[in-house]
């Protein structure tokens, strides 16, 4: 009972990751923040489904279809689509009308649907029909720059373009960081110095917060499904 998770980074400026998922004989599984939105595509008994996923603030359980595949686009942070401004996104998504084995419907047009391959092209397509935006300044932010306007127009800036804080995309990140290298084998002692966490219970809390699990479960992959690829098979 598990989900098998491949993920992949990606060299477009417009996506982070593409990921693909098998569930196997899982109806539930525990949901994780994260500061990104993005397109999921899945089969399940035939029929096909998109839907447009939204950054995430807490964690939680979620319902997973049992017996499906599915391709996913994870954005950049800071990109997002048109059609559904990230805010609107934050601690929800929306699932696409009409969407075929072949096609799906986004923004009043039809595109072809995605493998995990061809992630990128539809991004690409997406860019040049104006359905996706992106901030720069977002990702200059994130870089560690410091932009020539005042603190109070970046964190305008960083929610109309993310629907978060600043705070909360550094905290959020930073604890599904520690969550992998927990899982890789790391002791709690290291993932505390090397990501900044005041003390092991600041680090606790942190998991709980924004994973669900514990530093003890991720360490024995106990827990159950979790929305999250701790197994590292992450390629570029």
């Amino acid at each position: 009972m598990e989900l098998r998770f491949e993920t992949r980074r990606s060299d477009s400026p417009w996506v982070d990751t593409v990921w693909t998922c098998t569930s196997e004989q899982v109806t539930a599984m525990t949901s994780v923040a994260g500061v990104r939105c993005g397109l999921v595509f899945w089969e399940q008994h035939g029929r096909a489904y998109a839907a447009i996923t939204g950054p995430e603030t807490r964690t939680g359980t979620a319902p997973v279809p049992e017996g499906a595949t599915f391709t996913g686009i994870e954005f950049a942070v800071g990109t997002s689509l048109r059609a559904l401004p990230t805010p609107m996104l934050v601690d929800g998504g929306v699932e696409l009308p009409d969407t075929t084995r072949r096609t799906f419907r986004l923004g009043g047009a039809r595109w072809e649907t995605p493998g995990p391959d061809d992630a990128e092209a539809l991004v690409e397509r997406l860019v040049r029909a104006g359905a996706v935006a992106r901030d720069p300044l977002v990702a200059e932010v994130l870089r560690g720059h410091r932009p020539d306007v005042s603190g109070r127009t970046v964190e305008r800036r960083f929610r109309a373009a993310t629907g978060l804080t600043r705070g909360a995309v550094r905290q959020i990140e930073r604890a599904c960081t520690a969550a992998e290298l927990l899982a890789a084998g790391d002791p709690a002692a290291d993932v505390v110095a090397k990501l900044g966490y005041f003390d092991e219970p600041h680090l606790a809390r942190a998991l709980r917060s924004y994973v669900g699990r514990t530093a003890r479960q991720l360490r024995e992959g106990t827990g159950g499904a979790i929305a999250l690829d701790l197994n590292q098979r992450l390629t570029s």
